[in-house]
This record gives structure tokens, C-alpha cells and sequence, in this order.
């Protein structure tokens, strides 16, 4: 693949993770499918043959679990969930080029088609393990039938992932403590036979792949530490009857893996796009084999005429895109990703999202509501770095909405595209200003920057930052005015906005979809926004065009206080609901001599990369001082041992604050500032119960140390 910036003569395919055919999408999940479409329509917008393919993931524990449940069989579950996926998507703007599954019959025989290349390359052997076993029904447990304790963190853990703890991939037989999900009793272990894909063939080649890596700093860097030391080969099979089956002789009783065949759907995905458009039109072989070198063959560097792959996942999946893909595509003698990105999750007003307390904005609640999707593809691209999480309230969404979208392009491109209707019909006949042909310039070489940097976010707002420099440029040149005194002078200025507002709907058009095609129809120009190149920033506006209509329309204040009460009626009756449950549970376990007066344990799980994200330091108190008119705060002078910060605290009434100055305590020290009756207050106090018993530390930890 080259390391040309985009848009390059070798064909690009961009991907997202495949949903597991199992339950309702969420705005959570809709950031990477929002994201893969902007980076897709994007890259066409630069000129880049690009094809954009996903599936749904239809084999795996869960979707077996939760069929058994409904007494429906697996393929039945997955396919209702598959249709469902497919329906939803087009309603947000995400356009697949193909949109397959992982059980259809391309990507069965393309994944055993992979596994013997593995075998016939030596990459496969026969091991083994200790795989968990119901001994009340007789029946061996893969995966999601177990849970039990993570053996690297201690975290509760499902068969195959540490998905609450440290992220980790697990093995059959690592998970400590094993409990069947289908009875709830203890699992114990028994000896079985499996495959496994010897990932250490590899360990070399993983290397030099992560240095040639491109996309987000968490998927190049994180798994480094997965591939050094000895790298853990990889049990590529499973005791079940619903998945792919293991295409090796004697092995009839088992499947592959899931992992093994829902990443090869993105080849047979484009595979089957190819199909139907053909290959002239795109040549999934061009992208995926072209130039790579055989399964035997040395790789050192990247292939010149190999295609763009690019991987827009979430962040729990890295492991998987960055260590096994790759790896299994080597094996196979395909091409390995130029980038993989990975997303940060969203949150809902400062909280996980909770599906079992239904704390959740879910597709099809946005779309009841009646929003254009475009307003909730602009908030998930343009809010936060793709790696960093963001947070979701209907507050936020408001502020982004009338702020950035009604305030500030929708008012510049209609007060615009209006007084060019009113006052010339159209586009007025004028030459454009050097000074805007600058500036509209500068625009695409930020949208081109913004994409070869992977950053959708900065690509996204060179249309923004367009749009309001043509806001101060009306407002600077007030061509109302000119329109009798100089109309020469107003004919320029609006032929100027005329032009930017065209630029806009084309830097734009990616992530605003159906807004720039409206837009585009308004200012008169022939064909689709989505098929003019990025050039047409700077191509003469069509003539003459009607009356435009506003784009957006502004989201009130009781529109959001009803939105907010919804939600949390809707959170507080699930709530109670899983409350209730959980009570029954513990009445049901609960022991006789059990402390009282303690709260139970949160039901709401943080993720180990978000618990890395706080900054928790031991601090020494130099100064404490009550707060003048505060009945319970005081202020405090930490020493946190790189600079000293003041921090409020309600510890007045708690503590002797004149014996505080020299004690060790426990600081988070990135809190976001907040002032306190007049007060700043620059991290948080850690403190337990309602004595604000203070944290400290048991030996003589330095100030400005870490918490880990």
C-alpha cells in the first residue's frame, strides 16, 4: 500500500465493525457507522475509488443465547436483527456500498478458503485445553455461555473478554471461577481438543506492521504491549453447533471462531459489491490481494500498489483489528490496513450508557423524535477527538445545533443565497474576490489535512470555519447598503457568498448529507453535491435560482425540557424495574450477618483505558482554612509535588484544620475547575463515607505520585 497521502490510484475499502445481530442500535453505536460514511463520502469527495462495506456478525454465543431464549433458532434471531440493521442505517445518511452477513454463503466459503491457506501453511496445530463445562446438562460452555473472574485484573468477565475490566481477549480456560450462564451454577473444567492459529509465527511481522500503522494513537500504540514477550496463539475453534464449521478432517463437531469470520465478511463484503457492480467499476482483488506477497513470503515493508484499508471500529476491539486481523490476513496472502481507527464510546449526560436501565438514546427514539439525522451525524463527528469519549445530553445537542448549524452556516448560506434571489435573481455576474478564492482555498487544504491525518473532525470544520468567515465577510462589506449607492461593489459581495456557500455544501456534503443536497438544489447546480469533486469549491455557481428555504430549524428550550423529562421518566421505570430485581437477588443470597447501612455496589461499569483517564494523585496540605459564610467548606493549598492547587472541600465542620498541614491525601487532580461561594476550587478531596473520612496513604509516598 502506499504511503501517499489520499486520494491515491489504488482502490481504498472502508469498513465498520460488524454489529453483533442481536439487539436495538444506539447513538453509541452509530458513531462508528456515521464515521466510516464521512470518511467514505469524503474520500470520494478528494477523488479516491472507495468502496464501503460492513455486515452483521450473525454466529457467536450471543446471538446463539439469545435465540435459545426466544425459542426461535440462531439463524431465525440473527437475520430479523440483520433486516432491522439494514433498514437503519440509509434512515441516518450511512450508505453501504454492500451490507452483507457473516452466515451467507460468500463469506462461509471465504473464510474456509483462509483457514486452509492456514493449514497448508503450518500456521494451524491441534492443542489441548481446558474448556468450561456444564455438569448439570452435560454440555460444554464457549464464550458468552461462561462468566467468571478475569485471571489479569480480577475484573467480572465473559469466556472470551475482559469487557468490563482491562479489555484483555481470553482464551478457553483462562477465566477463573467459572459459572454457566445457563444454569448459574459452577462451571468446572475438562480436557478437549481445539485449533489454534499460532499467532507467534507472526510476532516479527506484528512489529514492523504497527510501525508502518497509520489511524488513531490507541490503535497503534495499544497493542504494543499485547506483542511483546511471548505472543498467545489464538484457539481459532469452538464446541457449538451454530457458526462456520472447521474445514479440517475429523473436526466435524466443531466451529470457527467468531473472530475468524467476522473480520473476513469486510473481504467477502467487498467481494460481493464487486460482484454486482463489476470489476471495472471495483476490483475487491485490486484492494485486498493486488501486490501482497504470498502466505510464505517475507514482509518488510508495504506493497507500492496494494490497496487502502482502512478499519473504523470501537476501541474494544483494537486487540482484534490490530493483532489477529493482521495476522491471519499474512497467513492468508492478503493485504494488511493502512489505518484502523478506533472510537471512544459515547456517554449520556456524564454516564454510561446503561441498556438494562435503559438509560440510552436509542436509533429509533432520535428518528421518533423527528430530527433530521443530519444533526445527529454532525454532533457525533464534530464533538471531541474520534478517540476521546463524548458525552450526549439533548442540553448539548441543543447548544451544538442553534450554535454551530442554525446559527452559523444555515444563517450564512440563506441570508445569503435570499438577498442574491431578492436583488439578482441568482448568482450575480461578478468575478470573484481574491481575497474569498483564498480563503475557500485554505478551506480545502484543510479538509484534504484533516482526512490524511485521520481526523474527521478537522475535515468536517473547514466548511464551518468557511462559513463563518462568510458571516464577518456580509457583515464586514454590509452589501444592503452598497446595493443602491455601489451596486457594482454589492454584485461582487454576493456573487462572493454565492461562492462560498457552494464551497461550504461541498466541504460539507460528507457529513451533512441531505442538507448539502437541498442546499446544492437551492443554489441551481446540475447532479448531486455527492458527486462533485472537491474542485467544485471553486467552479463558477450556476445562474439563476429560486427562493431558498432555511436548512435547519432551531431546537427551543421546552423542546429539550420534554426530551429530558422522557428520558428520565423512561430511566427511572427501568431503573426501578432492575432495582427491584437485584433486591429480590440479593433476599434471595443475602447473609445473616451482612454489614447494614452500606449502599450496594454500582450495577455501572467503567471501562480500564476510562479509569486510566483519571489523574489521581497523592497531595500534601500545606494550608486549611474554613471558607467565610460556608457552614461546611474550607479551603486547601496542595502540594501535588509538579505545582500547588488550591481545592475546596466540605471538610469544615468534618476535620481540625489546623492539624491538616502536613498530612498525606488523595487528589483528582483533572476534575474540571469550579467555584465555590466565590471560591475555585482546582480538583476534589477523595474522602470516604459521611465523616469525610479522608484517603491516605500507608507508607511515605511523595507528593505528585500516582495512583494506579
Amino acid at each position: 500500500m502506499s504511503r501517499d497521502d489520499y486520494p491515491t490510484d489504488q482502490p481504498a475499502v472502508v469498513t465498520c465493525g460488524l454489529p453483533y445481530a442481536n439487539g436495538d442500535l444506539h447513538i453509541g453505536h452509530l458513531r462508528t457507522y456515521v464515521s466510516g460514511d464521512v470518511l467514505a463520502r469524503s474520500l470520494r469527495t478528494l477523488g479516491q475509488r472507495t468502496a464501503f462495506v460492513s455486515g452483521s456478525d450473525m454466529h457467536g454465543t450471543p446471538v446463539a443465547v439469545n435465540a435459545e431464549r426466544e425459542g426461535v433458532t440462531p439463524e431465525e434471531f440473527a437475520l430479523e436483527w440483520h433486516e432491522k440493521y439494514e433498514a437503519t442505517f440509509p434512515e441516518f445518511g450511512v450508505e453501504f456500498d454492500n451490507y452483507g452477513h457473516t452466515h451467507d454463503e460468500t463469506n462461509a466459503e471465504l473464510t474456509r478458503e483462509f483457514v486452509r491457506e492456514w493449514i497448508e501453511g503450518d500456521h494451524v496445530y491441534e492443542k489441548e485445553i481446558q474448556v468450561a463445562w456444564d455438569p448439570e446438562v452435560d454440555q460444554p460452555l464457549p464464550d458468552r455461555f461462561v462468566e467468571g473472574t478475569c485471571p489479569y485484573c480480577g475484573a467480572k468477565a465473559r469466556g472470551d473478554e475482559c469487557d468490563e475490566g482491562c479489555q484483555r481477549h481470553l482464551e478457553p480456560g483462562e477465566i477463573e471461577n467459572p459459572t454457566s450462564t445457563i444454569t448459574g451454577n459452577p462451571a468446572e473444567y475438562r480436557s478437549r481438543e481445539h485449533e489454534f492459529l499460532r499467532l507467534s509465527d507472526f510476532q516479527e511481522y506484528l512489529k514492523g506492521f504497527l510501525g508502518r500503522l497509520e489511524g488513531t494513537d490507541n490503535a497503534r500504540n495499544q497493542p504494543r504491549e499485547w506483542i511483546e514477550g511471548e505472543l498467545q496463539d489464538l484457539c481459532i475453534t469452538r464446541d457449538m453447533d451454530w457458526g462456520i464449521d472447521y474445514p479440517g478432517e475429523g473436526k466435524e463437531d466443531l466451529v470457527l471462531y467468531v473472530w475468524v469470520d467476522a473480520p473476513i465478511e469486510y473481504v467477502s463484503s467487498t467481494k460481493q459489491y464487486s460482484e454486482r457492480v463489476g470489476s471495472d467499476e471495483f476490483d475487491w482483488e485490486a484492494a485486498w490481494r493486488e501486490g501482497a506477497p504470498g502466505p510464505g513470503e517475507p514482509m518488510d515493508e508495504t506493497p507500492a500498489d496494494a490497496g487502502e484499508i482502512v478499519h473504523i471500529i470501537g476501541r474494544d476491539i483494537i486487540q482484534h483489528h490490530t493483532v489477529f486481523w493482521p495476522a491471519m490476513l499474512r497467513a492468508a496472502g492478503y493485504n494488511e490496513p493502512r489505518a484502523v481507527m478506533a472510537s471512544g464510546f459515547v456517554n449520556l449526560r456524564g454516564k454510561a450508557f446503561s441498556t438494562s436501565r435503559n438509560r440510552a438514546i436509542w436509533a429509533d427514539d432520535y428518528l421518533e423524535e423527528g430530527f433530521e439525522p443530519d444533526l445527529l451525524r454532525y454532533y457525533l463527528v464534530t464533538t471531541g477527538g474520534f478517540q476521546q469519549d463524548i458525552d450526549f445530553s439533548w442540553g448539548r445537542f441543543q447548544e451544538r445545533v442553534n450554535g454551530e448549524l442554525v446559527g452559523n452556516f444555515g444563517n450564512f448560506v440563506y441570508r445569503s443565497l435570499l438577498f442574491a434571489y431578492r436583488n439578482f435573481e441568482g448568482t450575480p455576474e461578478a468575478d470573484p474576490s481574491e481575497e474569498v478564492l483564498e480563503e475557500i482555498d485554505q478551506a480545502m487544504e484543510a479538509f484534504r489535512a484533516g482526512l490524511n491525518d485521520y481526523s474527521l473532525r478537522e475535515a468536517s470544520q473547514a466548511g464551518i470555519v468557511l462559513s463563518r468567515f462568510g458571516n464577518e465577510y456580509i457583515q464586514r462589506h454590509e452589501p444592503w447598503k452598497l446595493v443602491e449607492e455601489e451596486p457594482e461593489r454589492a454584485a461582487r459581495v454576493i456573487r462572493d457568498c454565492v461562492q462560498l456557500a457552494k464551497a461550504a455544501a461541498v466541504l460539507l456534503s460528507p457529513v451533512l448529507p441531505n442538507s448539502c443536497e437541498r442546499l446544492w438544489e437551492q443554489l441551481g447546480e446540475e447532479g448531486s453535491v455527492h458527486d462533485a469533486p472537491l474542485a467544485a469549491c471553486l467552479e463558477d455557481p450556476s445562474g439563476a435560482f429560486g427562493e431558498p428555504e432555511a436548512l435547519f430549524e432551531k431546537i427551543e428550550d421546552d423542546r429539550v425540557e420534554e426530551l429530558d423529562e422522557k428520558l428520565e421518566e423512561r430511566v427511572q421505570a427501568a431503573s426501578a424495574a432492575a432495582d427491584d430485581t437485584a433486591e429480590s437477588e440479593q433476599e434471595e443470597s443475602e447473609d445473616e450477618d451482612a454489614p447494614e447501612g452500606l449502599e450496594p455496589l454500582s450495577d455501572e461499569r467503567i471501562g480500564f483505558e476510562e479509569f486510566q483517564e483519571l489523574d489521581v494523585r497523592i497531595g500534601e496540605v500545606l494550608t486549611a482554612e474554613g471558607i467565610d459564610d460556608a457552614d461546611e467548606l474550607a479551603r486547601l493549598e496542595v502540594d501535588l509535588g509538579v505545582e500547588t492547587r488550591q481545592i475546596v472541600a466540605g471538610i469544615k465542620r468534618l476535620h481540625d484544620l489546623d492539624a491538616l498541614p502536613g498530612t498525606r491525601v488523595v487528589i483528582l487532580a483533572n476534575l474540571e475547575p469550579a467555584t465555590l461561594f466565590g471560591v475555585e476550587s482546582n480538583g476534589m478531596l477523595l474522602a470516604a463515607g459521611e465523616d469525610a473520612d479522608l484517603l491516605t496513604t500507608l507508607g511515605d509516598s511523595e507528593p505528585g505520585t500516582k495512583v494506579r
